[in-house]
């Protein structure tokens, strides 16, 4: 018989409204408020963007039960069009400047202490991993957070695949670099490309996840197509996006926003409500799409399932 454990953040899955109803009230309370048909329209319409994606018949996949929400899923149209991915530039809009991120072919290089380095076709790791659903939150330090349908499969999967040594201590993820596609990486100030990294401990947490799908459908490009990194107990900065590299590490790595702002962008970025950003407070956070604010959860509302992996680090900056 299979139990299924309740988690201490989880609620019934019916709490969580499914996208269309979602949408529909909106359509519905949009139109009454005014009579703005045309209006109601055109906040509820959703982008629109020319996508060819091979692994489209892939999804949706089942959802897992066991990863369930607090709060409403995010409007996938809202989702879609308020994005951070510097490199297509610094601002909130960049949905369709990602549109020139060509995903196929995309492979993924994993090195450094494993048995077998080795480069994998995007469609070849998504035919060998266990493909599911989760609803996540995710936070962003900016201070507001999304509630959202991630597809892909446990990070602790792929670590598995790659078979580190013993010696391995983190994971380094990287980003790709092509300035002729993606304009932000112009930017020279910026230390292209972008780096993140995680404890192998980290990484092998069951929450870890590598997303290649959300909202039912393959990655769109502004997601960080065709694959991404998806640690929700930590800031949105940690997930990096459209990964080209995999490194296996005895040597903590340097992560993009650490290397601009360490004092302010530090290694962990563990979410904690009690821990302001220099420049303004986390105490709260805002609810895409709505005027709702409510109070920030430490590590995001999952400290029963990541809480462990911190004790006695004493003299580290856990939190952000």
């Amino acid at each position: 018989m299979n139990i299924i454990h309740k988690k201490s953040w989880s609620l019934p899955e019916s709490s969580a409204t499914p996208e269309d109803v979602f949408w529909n009230r909106r359509r519905f309370l949009t139109g009454m408020a005014g009579g703005g048909l045309a209006l109601g329209a055109a906040l509820s319409s959703r982008p629109s963007f020319a996508e060819t994606d091979p692994s489209a018949h892939l999804y949706p996949v089942d959802r897992n039960p066991a990863y369930e929400l607090d709060r409403p899923l995010t409007d996938e149209g809202i989702a879609s069009t308020y994005n951070n991915f510097y490199e297509f530039g610094s601002h909130k809009q960049i949905a369709k400047a990602a549109q020139k991120l060509q995903i196929r072919p995309w492979t993924v290089a994993i090195d450094g202490l494993v048995d077998k380095p080795q480069t994998l076709d995007i469609d070849d790791i998504l035919a060998k991993m266990p493909l599911e659903e989760r609803l996540y939150r995710h936070r962003c330090v900016e201070a507001w957070s999304m509630a959202v349908p991630w597809s892909g499969f446990p990070l602790a999967e792929l670590v598995k695949l790659a078979s580190p040594t013993a010696d391995a201590k983190y994971i380094r993820f990287e980003t790709f670099k092509n300035p002729e596609v993606a304009s932000g990486q112009r930017q020279s100030w910026y230390p292209w490309p972008y780096v993140e990294g995680l404890t192998l401990a980290e990484a092998t947490n069951e929450l870890a996840f590598m997303a290649t799908g959300i909202y039912g459908k393959p990655l769109a490009k502004q997601f960080g197509a065709p694959i991404r990194l998806v640690v929700p107990w930590k800031y949105g900065f940690k997930s990096i996006k459209s990964i080209v590299k995999i490194t296996f590490t005895d040597q903590r790595p340097v992560s993009f926003w650490e290397e601009i702002q360490g004092s302010e962008y530090g290694f962990w970025a563990n979410v904690n409500p009690s821990v302001p950003h220099p420049r303004w407070p986390q105490a709260s956070e805002r609810l895409l799409g709505t005027d709702e604010r409510r109070n920030t959860l430490l590590y995001n509302g999952y400290e029963a399932q990541v809480a462990h992996l911190y004790k006695g680090m004493t003299g580290e900056r856990l939190f952000m």
